[in-house]
């Protein structure tokens, strides 16, 4: 018999509890926008889909956009910002997103699945951080998989994304798919996250997507049988004193991890755990700076008890070392 969880220690002892309550929230990405704190999370509900590694019961349908004064504040729900009732190519699964702004306009980045079962990624264009957004009649051309992240940098925009299992990215090769594609083994290099420049009005690619490469200590790419380091999902980008920072969940081992490199298309080279494995079955999160200081943005499932699909959003203060390197942080101590 499995040992039972004792949910109100964990409550106790977590180094941050859930920005809201009332609805479950998950896949937290934030920005600060006119002074303010934004959050584009998804929205997480209980579709009555059963658990699969395909991750089918993650049945979102739309998104709420959350906002803060400051990291201490209270939260509001803005409420929903986009619904997949106004996504024409979208038939379901509305997975975590991303925001950017440029010229007065704020961007929407979403994946969704198309009737025929494939995860492709839209954008949204609104006037206000918290929305309302409207779509794009189609998914961004030549985009696939899941969790978008987009990166500003020196007045380029980089989109990131893809995930493996559930987000469908070893059914790709060269920015193909072929359904007879399937994971790699152990042995060979791991399935890289990919990313793109994006046009002018960040609406579509400005060049064909391209592997991140994610290397180890001697400059070799990552293998897929090293589950504790490799690339799963949730990829995000950040710049810290000139270096810039690639997080991403290891998914089956629920570690967030993050690389280094010198330019937004990296190499990257792995440099640790950023956050240890919280409760629930998936980790992903984004790194913000508000106000001089760097949060890590995350998501657990302890409100709901332990539903993987049911998770709630938190924050909490991260610290750099002298050496670049990010300490490790223990989500419950």
């Amino acid at each position: 018999m499995s040992e039972e969880v004792d949910y109100d220690d964990l409550k106790s002892r977590a180094v941050s509890q859930p920005l809201v309550t009332h609805i479950y929230t998950a896949d937290p990405s934030a920005h600060v926008f006119d002074g303010k704190i934004y959050i584009y999370p998804s929205h997480d509900i209980d579709a009555g889909i059963p658990f699969n590694d395909n991750g089918d019961h993650f049945g979102m349908r739309d998104y709420h956009v959350l906002s803060m004064d400051n990291v201490t504040g209270e939260t509001t729900d803005h409420g929903v910002a986009l619904d997949i009732d106004d996504v024409p190519w979208a038939e379901r699964q509305m997975w975590a997103p991303d925001a950017t702004h440029k010229a007065g306009k704020y961007y929407f980045y979403f994946p969704a699945k198309t009737k025929e079962g494939i995860f492709k990624i839209g954008v949204a264009v609104g006037d206000h951080p918290a929305g309302p957004f409207i779509p794009q009649p189609e998914a961004i051309k030549g985009s696939y998989s899941i969790d978008p992240a987009v990166f500003e940098d020196n007045g380029s925009y980089y989109l990131y994304f893809g995930g493996i299992w559930g987000g469908q990215l070893q059914k790709y090769r060269n920015n193909q798919y072929d359904d007879r594609h399937d994971l790699v083994n152990d042995h060979e290099q791991a399935l890289s996250p990919m990313m793109a420049r994006l046009q002018d009005d960040l609406l579509e690619f400005d060049e064909e997507p391209r592997e991140v490469l994610i290397l180890d200590e001697k400059g070799n790419p990552l293998l897929a049988g090293d589950n504790d380091r490799r690339f799963f999902e949730a990829a995000w980008v950040h710049k810290y004193n000139g270096i810039y920072y690639f997080s991403y969940s290891t998914g089956d081992t629920h570690f967030i991890c993050y690389a280094t490199g010198d330019n937004p298309y990296g190499p990257f080279t792995y440099r640790g755990r950023l956050l240890n494995p919280v409760i629930g079955w998936t980790s992903h999160h984004s790194i913000c700076e508000v106000d001089g200081k760097w949060y890590l943005f995350y998501h657990d499932s302890i409100l709901s008890k332990g539903v993987t699909h049911l998770r709630s959003v938190k924050v909490v203060e991260i610290n750099y070392l002298d050496d670049g390197r990010i300490e490790t942080i223990e989500p419950y101590v």
